[in-house]
């Protein structure tokens, strides 16, 4: 078995929610956005970013209102949640210069979702051969920029619209 180090999640997991807890909802309801990578707050939705990126700059947009379901997500809310989408588009396009992006949802467990029950937008930069051999063949992801750099940029790009 192969083992990669990775001493700064262990920030993470030492403080994980208990299992019936949402963390969409628990991020959403601090005030210590920083420490949650929030990168922008708007009135019915927010961004932040993924904890377990595919690719450095993967981000997500998710309501404050725990919805499961897109049918369900009230049309102001919806409305917020694709301009957030184009801005997030418009910032990554800036800061990381990729070559192609991916936006969208994965809506139910069996659809690919880790936290099914909150929806959510996915939005992350691609570029050629950012799925290497290291991720098809040894399933390990390189990510060349730490977290709190990758919420550093986006943030300023978030502030000066």
């Amino acid at each position: 078995m192969d083992r990669l180090w990775s001493p700064w999640r262990y920030q993470y997991v030492s403080k994980a929610l208990p299992s019936d807890s949402c963390v969409f909802c628990a991020k959403a309801a601090q005030e210590n956005d920083d420490e949650n990578l929030i990168l922008h707050r708007g009135r019915y939705n927010y961004v932040l970013l993924n904890l377990y990126p595919y690719t450095t700059g993967h981000l997500m947009i998710a309501p404050y209102e725990h919805i499961a379901n897109l049918e369900d997500l009230p049309p102001a809310a919806a409305g917020e949640l694709m301009s957030l989408t184009q801005q997030a588009v418009r910032h990554i396009r800036a800061v990381y210069r990729p070559q192609g992006l991916n936006a969208g949802m994965n809506l139910g467990e069996c659809a690919g979702a880790g936290i099914a029950g909150h929806l959510h937008m996915h939005v992350l930069p691609r570029w050629p051969g950012d799925a290497s051999f290291m991720t098809t063949i040894g399933e390990t992801r390189v990510m060349p920029e730490d977290l709190p750099e990758t919420w550093r940029r986006l943030k300023a790009a978030f502030q000066s619209r």
